[in-house]
């Protein structure tokens, strides 16, 4: 079911602001309750084909006393690419709870 939708989610838990490759991990995991817990091989394949998409940059960072790192951040596209992303999301899961539903919409 994660299929097709992991750049949007990945997009979205970069939202807040800049993000190593394990916090995304972690932000993905605890915004869905554990629901999606993706391994770094799932995870860093997607920041790469952002990043190479131009929705998202990166930079590494050293932190006083810790371990270098690959900091992504979402560009003006990536954020435009997410919005996108929302509103056909929006259209999509309310297709699939009518359909789901018997056929019953339901309400917006």
């Amino acid at each position: 079911m994660l299929k097709g939708h992991l750049d949007a989610i990945v997009l979205a838990a970069l939202e807040a602001g800049p993000a190593h490759g394990y916090a995304i991990i972690e932000t993905i995991k605890r915004g869905s309750s554990s629901t999606f817990d993706l391994p770094e091989g799932t995870v860093y394949p997607a920041l790469h084909r952002l990043e190479e998409a131009g929705l998202l940059s990166s930079a590494w960072m050293t932190p006083p006393g810790g371990r270098r790192r690959r900091l992504y951040s979402l560009t003006k596209a990536g954020s435009a690419a997410l919005a996108d992303r929302r509103k056909a999301w929006g259209r999509f899961s309310r297709a699939v709870e009518t359909l789901l539903g018997g056929g019953r919409a339901w309400p917006a």
